[in-house]
């Protein structure tokens, strides 16, 4: 039995759409493998191992995203009032002030801003309102945070 794995709509989105461009992909590296199979002998051909680790590459890939799709809840934002999975959420420190949505684990990206439920960060701000402070343990002693906004 599969575990079941929290998705944005966008995030379900841009996983569909990666599925797509993968799937796009598969006749150009069998078209890769067939003209370095043409070449000759297979075990010194340097283009032969490569598209044969593209396509593995690929394939791994597909099987991946496909289970992910097939196994995703899709959960949609609720509400303005409290933070949860969906939402964008603007908080403020002692000294900065920071935006942050709020996603499932797979689609997380704290370089875009897209932190996971799952996280100690995320798992702080799930469920609190506007105003709410949150202290949370950081590896340097505790911060607190004001949610200053929620959409």
């Amino acid at each position: 039995m599969s575990e079941q794995k929290l998705l944005t709509k966008e995030g379900l989105d841009k996983l569909k759409e990666e599925l797509a461009t993968l799937k796009a992909k598969r006749e150009a590296i069998t078209d890769k493998i067939s003209s370095a199979r043409d070449l000759g002998d297979l075990s010194e051909n340097a283009e032969y191992h490569e598209a044969r680790d593209q396509q593995g590459f690929n394939e791994g890939r597909i099987q991946e995203i496909e289970i992910l799709i097939r196994d995703a809840k899709v959960v949609d934002k609720v509400s303005n009032s409290l933070v949860g999975i969906g939402s964008r959420i603007k908080i403020k420190s002692i000294d900065r002030e920071l935006e942050y949505k709020i996603v499932g684990a797979t689609e997380a990206d704290p370089t875009q801003g897209k932190i996971s439920c799952e996280s100690p960060l995320g798992v702080s701000f799930l469920g609190k309102k506007l105003n709410d402070e949150v202290d949370i343990e950081i590896p340097t002693g505790r911060i607190k945070y004001k949610i200053l906004e929620i959409s």
